[in-house]
């Protein structure tokens, strides 16, 4: 499932890149146009700030920006940041890839290829870029 922090960041990433201008829009502005709480915003822009898709200028008239072309930001790559793998089980992820404790023979436990298949369908939806997003 999605978390709600996730789901944040890709609206406010969606609202960045819908309302572009020349000056920063401000934490607040995206807060209210797109209904999420101030402190909970604040925190999921910082993270953003951290891993270079946002950038921010101080002052008065500051805010934030998109720091990278939108066509290199992705849903996966927003989901990542946010909650980590994309897989729904640790064993048929690719970034962060663990065993299950459980399991005798990964090669022919049907539950990892089923999430497997799972996740090789899902995946190249999620790296569509942000860009086709705002589209639909």
């Amino acid at each position: 499932m999605l978390s709600k922090r996730a789901k944040y960041a890709i609206k406010t990433i969606l609202y960045l890149y819908e309302h572009q201008s020349p000056t920063p829009i401000s934490a607040k502005t995206i807060s209210e146009k797109e209904r999420i709480p101030y402190k909970f915003l604040e925190n999921i822009l910082r993270e953003l700030k951290t891993h270079q898709v946002v950038r921010s200028v101080r002052g008065a008239e500051g805010g934030y920006t998109l720091a990278k072309d939108p066509n290199d930001i992705t849903v996966a790559h927003l989901m990542r940041i946010i909650d980590g793998p994309i897989a729904l089980i640790p064993c048929v992820s690719e970034r962060y890839y663990e065993s299950c404790g459980e399991c005798e023979n990964e090669e022919t436990c049907r539950i990892r290829k089923l999430f497997a298949e799972l996740r090789t369908e899902m995946l190249p939806v999620l790296e569509k870029s942000i860009i086709h997003l705002a589209g639909l």
